[in-house]
């Protein structure tokens, strides 16, 4: 599968050359394993793979006893992987780190050895119980996989041109017009019940079988479950009920995460370790409170009042519609053709969510809910700041709208109290391009171009 994060690779390759190890991100099953090989075949004369999550006792000795000699380290890891190295032109993996830290702590000597390229990948990678006892090494880049984008879903599904043609069409401020939109909006509906996730995007293209797809998503929950059970020690019972609550908090009107629905009288600094566990794990996206639209959304962020999206809109389907132990594919019908008939604005600001994470934007909202000011009541979706920050006029707020029958009440009383500080107003919806009093409406496909 083709991932825009092969050309991150690319680059890091070419700009460092060996003076730092990469350090792939993401949450399990997301493809960060797959995405390194392919760029190890393809990119070096040869590589070998260290698996944290099957290696030998042998093999990890090495990372604890050779570092102080880094010629009988090579050496032995050669002959154990039946791997000729070549300087400069070999990769070594080291994938699911987290497992073992101490291979983490030894990128420091490798890296400064120079012999030969790294790349780490894993999940969980600031977990107390992942770095204790190790010193992060400096010489380590960072970079986060998220689920496939929707280009990345397009190509897999053999279109190359859709996301070139929305492109110019949102560059030009035109409309798509009916045909066009119609067909993108099919394409977008089928990415929202898919989902990102590679294994259930590899499942749609070889099957068009929804009841498969939902097997295998249904697969990646029960793992990300087990990984609660297993890893977030102390406080996994937490997490499970934030994970398990995420549906039904989505569902409501107002989407801020209510603790007291976990339980009565509950507190944010109750949950707060659970929560950061399932941002770490990148199952989730977090998207807090910002109380005033100004440059640095994050300076007034309200850390307490936040919304918890998960990371794959595909994975959310599964999570939610589980009555049956799977989504029918009669309900996967109805979503592809628009006609279920429940509310559809979690799925869809889920989405939404999830596209502005990809294309690396922090998620941040806006809500007052004051009971004596009515002009001053109102919710935003999200607060994005663009790109080229200048003195004044600086924050779009947009509003998510998962129906073709809908109103910009907050929008309106937003844009005439905060004028001064925003920027172009943005509505997401169902329907094509529109400017409309200083307004701007994109299909709800535009978003990654944001």
């Amino acid at each position: 599968m083709k991932r825009k994060i092969y050309e991150d690779l690319l680059h890091w390759k070419q700009e460092e050359a060996g003076r730092t190890a990469l350090l792939i991100d993401g949450a399990r099953r997301v493809g960060k394993s797959y995405i390194a090989e392919t760029f190890a075949k393809a990119e070096y004369k040869s590589y070998l793979v260290v698996d944290f999550n099957r290696v030998s006792q042998a093999v990890t000795d090495l990372f604890l006893n050779y570092m102080d000699d880094l010629d009988l380290f090579f050496l032995y890891l050669s002959n154990y992987y039946n791997v000729k190295l070549y300087p400069r032109q070999t990769l070594i993996i080291l994938d699911e780190v987290q497992l073992f830290p101490k291979a983490r702590a030894a990128i420091k000597y490798l890296v400064a050895d120079g012999r030969y390229d790294y790349i780490e990948t894993g999940s969980l990678m600031s977990i107390r119980k992942n770095v204790q006892d190790i010193v992060i090494p400096s010489e380590e880049r960072h970079i986060k996989l998220h689920p496939m984008d929707f280009e990345e879903f397009l190509w897999a599904l053999d279109n190359e041109v859709l996301m070139d043609f929305i492109r110019l069409h949102f560059e030009k401020r035109k409309p798509m017009e009916q045909a066009m939109h119609r067909k993108a909006m099919d394409y977008f509906r089928q990415y929202l019940i898919v989902g990102g996730m590679p294994q259930a995007v590899a499942a749609y293209v070889q099957t068009h079988d929804f009841d498969r797809v939902d097997r295998v998503k249904r697969d990646i929950l029960e793992l990300y479950r087990a990984d609660i059970v297993k890893h977030a020690e102390g406080y996994e019972m937490k997490v499970a009920q934030i994970f398990d609550d995420i549906p039904a908090q989505l569902q409501k009107h107002e989407k801020k995460f209510k603790f007291s629905s976990l339980k009565k009288e509950a507190r944010f600094r109750e949950y707060e370790d659970s929560l950061f566990w399932l941002a770490d794990a990148m199952i989730v996206n977090m998207c807090y409170n910002s109380t005033a639209p100004n440059i640095g959304l994050k300076m007034n962020m309200d850390r307490m009042t936040l919304k918890c999206y998960m990371a794959d809109t595909g994975l959310l389907i599964s999570h939610a519609f589980d009555e049956n132990g799977i989504v029918s594919e009669a309900l996967y019908k109805k979503l592809l053709f628009d006609k279920l008939e429940v509310n559809k604005g979690m799925l869809v600001e889920n989405i939404v969510a999830q596209m502005l994470t990809a294309s690396g934007h922090k998620l941040y909202f806006y809500s007052n809910s004051s009971r004596e000011d009515t002009e001053s009541r109102m919710e935003i979706d999200f607060l994005i700041a663009k790109s080229k920050i200048s003195n004044r006029h600086n924050i779009s707020p947009i509003e998510v709208k998962s129906s073709k029958n809908y109103t910009l009440t907050s929008l309106k009383k937003f844009r005439t109290k905060y004028q001064d500080q925003l920027h172009t107003p943005l509505v997401l919806h169902t329907s094509d391009l529109k400017e409309e009093d200083g307004i701007l409406y994109l299909p709800l496909y535009m978003t990654p171009l944001l």
